[in-house]
C-alpha cells in the first residue's frame, strides 16, 4: 500500500499584462548596470606632509589586514601617525615633518608577534628628499596564545557536535560563534590573551555573495516547485523504463543528477523523494533501491555547476570560479563517476530488481500520473524562460565581472513580478536556516583563521607535498573525501578554502586552480560515505523516516562508501587527465 503522500499543485496565476513584463525589464536593466565593477574615477589629494608605505605578509606569503602600524619618535612615545594595513596587507601613513633623529615604525596585531623598523639616516634623507619612503614588504610570525586554542576547541566542538547530530547544524553553529564572540569579550575586558576578533571584523569573513546567490535560488526553485515539473520528469522515467527496475533506477539517477546541476542537491531529494517512494512501493520493492541511488547521484551530479552543490557556491566565490569554469572542467568527470555509480547500483540492488513482477496496476498507474501532471503550462513556461535567462546571465555575467547572485536575483525579482505568487509564501519558502548556519559557519571559520589554525594545517600540507602538483591533488581529492565522510562537507569546504589558496600559490602548476576543483569533488564525493556527510543524505533520511522507509546508517555505508571511493579515484584520474597529463 503506498503512504499517503501528497504532490505540490502548481498555482492559478492571472495572466500578465505588458506593463509587468516592462517593469520587470526595467529592474534587470538597473541592477546589471549598478552590479558593474567600475571604479570611479577619483582625484588624488596632494599629500600635506610626508608618506610612509609598505605591505605586510604572514609567513605563507599571504596578506595581513587590520594590524596597527604607528610612528613614534625616541624622545616622546606618543605617535605621530598611526594607521592600519588594509585587506591587500598594504599600509601607508603621513607624519607632518621629518624628525631630527632616528624614529621606528611598530606594527601590531594580535595574534602575530610585533615588530619594530628602525627608520635611519639613510631612510630619513630620502624621506626629507623625495617626500616618500617605502618600507617595503614585511612577514611577521605568528604568535600561538589561548585565543588559539580557544578558537580550534570550539571549531572542532562545532564539527562534533554536526557530526554526530547532538545538536541540529545551525543551532551548533551559532553555539560555536557565541563562544568565540565571549571569547573575544573576555579578551577585551579581563585577560587579553583571550581575544579573538571583533564583531566587526567576524562579519568581515560572511560571504554575503554567497548568502544572497542561495537566498535568490531558494526563491526561483519554490516557483518553479509548484508547477509539478519535477514530478512530471520522474512519472516519465517510470514510463521510459517500461516496467524495468534496474532500467528505472539508472533512469532516475540521470534525471536526479541533471536536476542537482541546475538546482541544488537537497533542493533535488526533497522533490524526487516522495514520487520514489510510491513507485518503488507500487513496484513491490524496498523504495530505498531507489532512493539511496539518488542521493548518491545528487551529491555527484551538483560538481559539474557552480550551483549544484553548496560546496561549490563556496568555492566559486572564493576562488572566482564562474558557472562555465565549473562546467567546462568538471562535467566530463562527473559523468564517469555517475556511470561507475550507476553500475555499483545494479549490482548492489540485484536482488531487490528480481522483486518485481512486471509493472503496476492501472489504477496505481493512473494515481502516479495524476499527482505528476502539469496544471498550469503557462506558469511552467514563463518560470522556464525566467530560469534560462538566469542561467545565461551566469555565464554572460563572468564576461563583465557580474557575480552569480545578480542573475539570481534578477531572476528571482521577475518571477515574483510576472507570475505574482503570495510573496509571504516565497518568503517563507526560504530555507533560512540554511542560510544562518552559513553566516554562523563563516564566522567560526574565519575564527580559526584568524588565530592561525588554517596557516598551519596549510604549512603542514605545504611540507608533505612539497612541489608534487599530482600529491597535491591526491591529498585534496582523498583527504578532504575521506574527512567529509563524517564531517558535513560544507563546513569542511569552507575551512579548507584558505588551505586551497594557499596550496595554489605555493605548489608549481596550481595557478590553474585544480586544487579547488579537487576540493569541490573530495568535499561532494566524499558526502556520500555516511548518512551524516552531507545535507541531501539529511533531508532524504528526514523525508523517508517520515514516511515509514527509515533509512539507517548502516544501510546507507554498505553502498555509500564503495561509491565514495569508485567516484574519488574516477575524479581524482579525471583532474589529472585534465591539467596534468
Amino acid at each position: 500500500m503506498s503512504p499517503n503522500i501528497r504532490f505540490p499543485r502548481c498555482w492559478s496565476f492571472p495572466p500578465t499584462t505588458k506593463s509587468h513584463l516592462l517593469i520587470s525589464l526595467c529592474i534587470a536593466l538597473v541592477v546589471l548596470l549598478l552590479s558593474r565593477q567600475v571604479q570611479p574615477v577619483q582625484a588624488v589629494a596632494p599629500v600635506d606632509g610626508y608618506l610612509l608605505t609598505g605591505s605586510l605578509l604572514d609567513s605563507q606569503t599571504q596578506p595581513i589586514a587590520a594590524a596597527t602600524i604607528e610612528v613614534v619618535t625616541a624622545v616622546d612615545s606618543t605617535p605621530l601617525a598611526v594607521t592600519e594595513s588594509q585587506d591587500s596587507g598594504e599600509w601607508s601613513l603621513v607624519i607632518p615633518e621629518v624628525p631630527s633623529q632616528n624614529f621606528q615604525v611598530t606594527i601590531s596585531r594580535h595574534h602575530f608577534a610585533a615588530q619594530t623598523l628602525v627608520i635611519d639616516n639613510d631612510a630619513r634623507a630620502q624621506l626629507a628628499n623625495s617626500g616618500i619612503y617605502r618600507v617595503g614588504s614585511l612577514t611577521l610570525h605568528r604568535q600561538i596564545d589561548a585565543s588559539f586554542w580557544v578558537a580550534t576547541a570550539v571549531f572542532l566542538g562545532v564539527l562534533l557536535l554536526i557530526a554526530f547530530e547532538k545538536l541540529h547544524s545551525t543551532t551548533a553553529a551559532l553555539t560555536g560563534l557565541s563562544a568565540v564572540m565571549l571569547a573575544t569579550f573576555l579578551g577585551e575586558a579581563v585577560w587579553e590573551p583571550l581575544y579573538i576578533f571583533s564583531f566587526e571584523r567576524a562579519l568581515h569573513y560572511i560571504n554575503w555573495e554567497v548568502i544572497f546567490l542561495v537566498m535568490a535560488m531558494m526563491i526561483i526553485i519554490a516557483i518553479i516547485e509548484e508547477t509539478g515539473i519535477f514530478q512530471w520528469m520522474a512519472f516519465q522515467a517510470y514510463r521510459l523504463s517500461r516496467g524495468h527496475s534496474w532500467l528505472l533506477v539508472l533512469v532516475l539517477m540521470g534525471v536526479t543528477a541533471v536536476a542537482s546541476a541546475l538546482l541544488d542537491n537537497f533542493t533535488t531529494m526533497l522533490l524526487m523523494t516522495p514520487i520514489s517512494l510510491q513507485i518503488g512501493l507500487a513496484l513491490g520493492i524496498n523504495p530505498l533501491a531507489f532512493i539511496i541511488p539518488e542521493v548518491l547521484a545528487s551529491n555527484i551530479g551538483g560538481i559539474s555547476t557552480l550551483i549544484g552543490t553548496p560546496t561549490n557556491i563556496l568555492i566559486g566565490a572564493y576562488a572566482d570560479i564562474g558557472f562555465t569554469d565549473f562546467l567546462a572542467n568538471q562535467t566530463a568527470g562527473v559523468i564517469v563517476a555517475l556511470v561507475a555509480a550507476g553500475g555499483y547500483v545494479i549490482f548492489h540492488y540485484r536482488a531487490e530488481w528480481r522483486k518485481a513482477s512486471g509493472g503496476i496496476s492501472p489504477r496505481l498507474y493512473a494515481r502516479l500520473q495524476q499527482n505528476a501532471s502539469i496544471e498550469d503550462s503557462a506558469a511552467l513556461l514563463k518560470a522556464g524562460i525566467v530560469f534560462l535567462l538566469v542561467l545565461v546571465g551566469f555565464v554572460v555575467g563572468e564576461q563583465y565581472h557580474i557575480v552569480p547572485a545578480v542573475p539570481a536575483l534578477i531572476g528571482a525579482t521577475a518571477l515574483l513580478i510576472w507570475l505574482k505568487p503570495d510573496i509571504n509564501a516565497m518568503i517563507k519558502a526560504v530555507d533560512w536556516t540554511t542560510l544562518v548556519f552559513f553566516m554562523a559557519l563563516f564566522i567560526v571559520v574565519g575564527a580559526v583563521q584568524e588565530v592561525g589554525l588554517i596557516s598551519m594545517i596549510a604549512d603542514g600540507i605545504s611540507r608533505l607535498v612539497g612541489s608534487n602538483l599530482v600529491l597535491a591533488i591526491f591529498v585534496m581529492v582523498f583527504g578532504v573525501g575521506t574527512l567529509s565522510t563524517a564531517i558535513a562537507n560544507i563546513p569542511l569546504a569552507a575551512s579548507m578554502l584558505p588551505v586551497a589558496e594557499f596550496l595554489t600559490g605555493s605548489v608549481p602548476g596550481g595557478s590553474s586552480k585544480v586544487l579547488y576543483y579537487a576540493l569541490s569533488m573530495g568535499a561532494a564525493m566524499g558526502g556520500n560515505g555516511f548518512l551524516v556527510g552531507a545535507e541531501a543524505n539529511l533531508v532524504t533520511a528526514g523525508i523517508t523516516e517520515q514516511a515509514g522507509s527509515p533509512i539507517s546508517f548502516k544501510e546507507f555505508l554498505k553502498i555509500g562508501l564503495p561509491v565514495t571511493y569508485l567516484t574519488l579515484l574516477v575524479g581524482f584520474v579525471w583532474l589529472l587527465i585534465r591539467f596534468v597529463w
